[in-house]
Order: structure tokens, then C-alpha cells, then sequence
């Protein structure tokens, strides 16, 4: 379904590429093959949002809007020790064989009036990550510091590179556990890859590549294909959807997993955000993210738990993830 909009304060930018002048949205995917400009965002759950806009140009991103930061304490849905439990329910439906890896999550969340858009660009300032993005229409508003590519499309060459490891200091190693999870992940993806590529074109150019952002370092795989002819973006979507490094494996039994023990919805983290443009596309995993809901600015943070997970440290890689940007974009963790 498809509403026209006259909304004037909306925009798109991402890594240089700003898009103002909003034709329409849409809550279909079909809408992408038109050839046109989209930002694309979706959420965890499959909900999906498009703005079509009209005017293109390289800017660096600003804002006039002066806002004060969010003070006071960030809210979690999940108690360390309702997390710690979590952890070990996953480990101990590892154990019995039906699942090998769930990525667990929690919701941060602060009521503020404070504006994201002043908090991106503190965020672009103190913490500059490869994908950042943000995207404000209507209600929604989004910024995200995410590191991790979900999709990135040249005609029928496509690329995804999952994240699966992380680590605060440049000078430590990754361990097995993060290891054997980056190839587990690697090879979901290419299974998924595998329902909308040609037979024989998927490939791991470059495995357990060791790439340093600010205040982390992460465990990076790259994995490649070449699109069937006539691929639509819905079978792209429909296929990839959810990512593979957010989920877990097998996917469908990780997602059962996550929907009957995490308390609120993941909504815009985990999801998509980016860019679509006719056979061209750049799309970043939601990670890192802050999105408003009402009166409230969330933020998601998770881990990745396999058997040789130690719960606490999955509960303090959650708190190393959300540490930074939290800090840059105001009130206490």
C-alpha cells in the first residue's frame, strides 16, 4: 500500500549520500523495482517502510536543530539475571540438540524530547562507523552507528558481511567460540544466498577478517554471489530477512527461540537500513541503533550465545556494546 506525503522535514543520509524532497512512501517491496530512489528501513518482526525521494546530493550531514542530550537512566527490558537465565535456557536447548546459535537480545530505553538528529551527529563526530545512517519521515526516526553490512548490491553482484565476535582491546585475540560462531553464520548466509543466487557463484572472498571501529574490535566474514536473472527485491528480502547474525542457526529455530523468551519487540533493531536504487543498493544491518517510539529513545544491544557461552560475559558484551553510544548520546547505562 502506497500513501502520498508532503512532509518537508524528511530526509535520508548514509556515508555521504543525502536524499531530501519525499514523493511517497510505501509498505511494499514491489515499489523498489520502479528504479527510483528508496531508503529502505525494516523492522526485526518483517515490518517494512520505504520513502521514495526525489533529490540526490554528496553532504556532509547537518543539522540546525540544537537539542539537549537525554539525562537520567537507561531503562532495560531484561535484568542481568533474567538475561543470565536466558542465556542458559539457549544453552541448554543447544545441549539438547535444537538450536547451535541464538543471538540474545535486550531494549534500552530513555524518555526524552531530545532529537535524534543532534545525537547523529555527535555520533558521526566521536564515533564514525562504515554504515552510518539516518532517516527521519513522519513519525519515524532513526540513527544508526552500525558497523555491519547487510547487503550490498552492483547489478547481479551482491556481498553480505556478518559480524560474529567482538572485542574491546586491538592487541587481544579472538577466541574458538567466536571463530567457530563467525564460520556458523557464514555458512547460514550462504545457504540463504544460495535461494537467490545461481548455482555455483557463491563464494567467502576474505573469512575471520579482524576490523577495528571505535572502542571495539569485530570478527568480519565477507561472503559473495550473483543474482538469478530477474530476482525481485521481495525474493531478496523474503530470503535474507532476518539476518542470519541476529538470528541465529538453523534460523527458523532461533527465531522460535527469541520470540517466546525476549519480552519486547525487537522493532527497528535487528532490522535493515539503507538505501535501494534500482539494481544498486547498500543496506546496513540495525545494529548500534537508536530509534524513537513516542515520548521514548530506544537502543537495542545483544550477543551471540552458543554452548561456550559464559553468561556473564555475554551480559557484559551486551553492556561494551551499548557503553559508547550511550555515552555520546546522554544519560547513564
Amino acid at each position: 500500500m502506497k500513501t502520498s506525503t508532503v512532509a518537508t522535514d524528511a530526509l535520508f543520509w548514509m556515508g555521504g549520500l543525502l536524499a531530501t524532497g519525499l514523493i511517497e512512501v510505501s509498505t511494499d517491496p514491489k515499489s523498489l523495482s520502479d528504479g527510483d530512489f528508496w531508503a529502505v528501513s525494516t523492522t526485526y518482526e518483517g515490518g517494512f517502510r520505504a520513502a521514495k525521494f526525489g533529490n540526490l546530493t554528496r553532504s556532509d550531514f547537518s543539522t540546525q536543530i540544537e537539542s539537549e542530550s537525554p539525562s537520567g537512566k537507561w531503562a532495560s527490558s531484561t535484568t542481568r539475571e533474567e538475561y543470565l537465565a536466558y542465556v542458559e535456557l539457549i544453552r541448554e536447548e543447544i545441549a539438547n540438540g535444537g538450536v547451535y546459535q541464538v543471538n540474545a537480545c535486550r531494549r534500552l530505553s530513555i524518555k526524552s524530547p531530545a532529537k535524534l538528529s543532534s545525537a547523529f551527529q555527535r555520533i558521526l563526530n566521536l564515533n564514525p562507523a562504515p554504515y552510518s545512517s539516518y532517516l527521519k519521515w513522519g513519525d519515524i526516526e532513526i540513527a544508526s552507528a552500525s558497523p555491519e553490512l547487510f547487503l550490498q548490491r552492483t547489478g547481479l553482484q551482491i556481498k553480505t558481511s556478518p559480524i560474529k565476535g567482538t572485542k574491546q582491546s586491538a592487541t587481544e585475540e579472538f577466541g574458538v567460540k567466536d571463530r567457530a560462531e563467525n564460520v556458523m553464520i557464514v555458512d547460514l548466509m550462504r545457504n540463504d544466498l544460495g535461494q537467490i543466487c545461481k548455482p555455483g557463484s557463491i563464494t567467502v572472498p576474505d573469512l575471520l577478517r579482524d576490523e577495528v571501529h571505535p572502542g571495539l574490535s569485530h570478527l568480519v566474514s565477507d561472503v559473495s554471489g550473483i543474482l538469478r536473472d530477474e530476482i525481485t527485491w521481495p525474493e531478496i528480502f523474503e530470503a535474507l530477512l532476518p539476518a542470519g547474525s541476529i538470528s541465529g542457526a538453523p534460523k527458523s529455530s532461533a527465531m522460535k527461540i527469541i520470540a517466546e523468551n525476549e519480552k519486547v519487540s525487537r522493532a527497528e533493531y535487528c532490522g535493515v537500513i539503507g538505501w535501494v536504487h534500482g539494481d544498486q543498493a547498500l543496506l546496513s544491518v540495525a545494529i548500534r541503533t537508536f530509534w524513537r517510539d513516542g515520548e521514548y529513545i530506544n537502543f537495542g544491544t545483544g550477543a551471540g550465545i552458543t554452548w561456550g557461552s559464559d553468561a556473564p560475559a555475554e551480559w557484559e558484551e551486551t553492556q561494551l556494546k551499548a557503553a559508547r553510544l550511550i555515552s555520546i548520546v546522554g544519560g547513564e547505562l
